[in-house]
Order: structure tokens, then sequence, then C-alpha cells
């Protein structure tokens, strides 16, 4: 009996934020492969204060001497496993990769498994299961695995995140939050920004991508052969950079994009 509450003791402790499946692959390890087994050790510890429930199937270890009331839970952690191939993406990327102005109530993964991974809150952040783009056709590229607190996290490159947040911007906070974040980005693989743009088959994405790289072209050593070759896949019309209403600009002709006089003049400034 000792050795299981110890065996379970040394699971909690690198298991800050695990989910059932893990939790049936210790049992198993140890021999217990009834399930209830699982449901019954869960329900136990739960009421001994030492799990804290997320949501089915979602639990967290609570550390000796911290009541679950207490217990702070790292929401990228519990992101991370709503989903067995759950990708963290767009604003929530930026965050972890320490690269988005403020940080958001709301923790977006992407999953294979979406819709069936509905979103939910929990302690006042919202989770929200998203489908990757379809033009990837299933594949994930520029996925990193990041370490936190002993979990192997997965999330998006950064700079599939400058592509992919300047993509879907209601994803990432809105078209300020986009243009702070991404203006504090020191460096980037541009020839990997350029692929992964090209490869969303988008051309609004990508008029957005080359204008943003235009405008910054010093501060990140933008060449004149690379916006060449993302200019040959504009829009063939003029399309608007947001979709806000009303919808007004200026049309920036040389990729085809009508940009807002507050994006153009970073109107945000003026009231720091």
């Amino acid at each position: 009996m000792q050795k299981e509450s110890g065996d379970l003791r040394v699971f909690l402790q690198n298991h800050p934020v695990f989910s059932g499946e893990e939790f049936t692959a210790f049992l198993n390890a140890r021999g217990s492969s009834n399930p209830r087994t699982r449901e019954s050790t869960l329900r136990y510890h739960k009421r001994q204060g030492t799990i804290l429930q997320v949501r089915r199937g979602l639990y967290c270890a609570v550390p000796p001497g911290t009541s679950p009331e207490q217990l702070p839970v790292d929401s990228y952690l519990v992101a991370s496993k709503l989903a067995s191939d759950a990708i963290l993406a767009y604003h929530t990327a930026l965050e972890l990769h320490g690269r988005s102005y403020s940080v958001q109530d709301q923790l977006v993964y992407i999953t294979s498994k979406y819709p069936s991974g509905r979103s939910f809150k929990f302690r006042g952040i919202n989770y929200r299961a998203v489908a990757s783009p379809t033009k990837l056709n299933g594949k994930e590229p520029d996925v990193e695995t990041v370490d936190r607190a002993g979990q192997l996290v997965r999330v998006t490159g950064l700079e599939r995140t400058f592509v992919d947040v300047l993509d879907r911007t209601r994803l990432s906070g809105g078209w300020e939050e986009v243009w702070r974040s991404l203006e504090t980005i020191p460096y980037l693989d541009l020839d990997q920004v350029a692929e992964y743009a090209l490869l969303l088959g988008n051309s609004t994405t990508v008029a957005r991508v080359g204008f943003f790289l235009s405008q910054h072209r010093d501060a990140l050593s933008v060449e004149d052969d690379l916006l060449d070759r993302l200019r040959q896949h504009r829009p063939r019309n003029p399309k608007y950079l947001t979709n806000d209403e009303p919808r007004s600009g200026r049309l920036m002709s040389e990729w085809n994009l009508v940009v807002p006089e507050q994006i153009l003049k970073k109107s945000w400034e003026e009231l720091a």
C-alpha cells in the first residue's frame, strides 16, 4: 500500500495537470487495468483534496499544504491537455513566445477533434478549440515542443504564429493587439514566414503579411526579393485589411489592401 501511495505521489509531482488517459496509463503500468479502479481512485483523491477536477477527464495535482481552492492552475498546461493533439496557437502562442502586448482571458488551441473539442470556461479563462486552416490538409508545419513545469506543450513556432495572427485576428485579440504584439519581435526567418503564408493559399493573408513586413522592413531586415515574391500573390482586386465595420481606409495599391487610418497612423500611440 505504501508503494502504491508513493507511486501516485511521484505521478502527481510529475503531472501538475493530467488527463484521464494519462492516469489510466499510469494505473495500467502498475497492473490496475480495471476502469472501476480508476474512478474510485480519482473520487477518493478528489475527496481528500489531492486532486482538483478541471472538467470531465482533466485534473490538477494539489501539492501538500495547498487546498484545491487556493491552487494556482497553469492555464497553458490546461489548454495543452484538452485534446491529445492540442497545439497552442494564435494569441496564446504569442503569449508563450513572450511576444504578446497583453495577456488575454482566452486561450486558443488547435485540434483535429474540433468541433467535438468544445470551448469551456474555468477560473475566468475561456478555453477555445479551433480547427487548423483547411489548406494544411491535416498537416501541422512549424510546431515546437516546449517544457512547462516538466510537461511537454506543443505550440506553433514564432514564424507560423506571425502569419496565423494576421490570418485570423479575431482569435488574436484584434488588430491593435496583433500590431503591437508583432512589433515586439526582433527577428524572424522571413523565408519561412513567406513559405507558410503562401501555403495557406489566401491572397488577403499574403497581402496582410506583405504589408506588415513592408511597414517594418528596416526593423526586420526585409529584402525586396521577399516582398516581390509575396506581391505576386496579392489579391487581384482590393481587399479590406480588417473585417470591422464601417469599412474604410486608404488603398495600399502595392498590396491591393485597404488599410484603416488608425493602423497607418498607429493612433493608439497617441493615447499612450
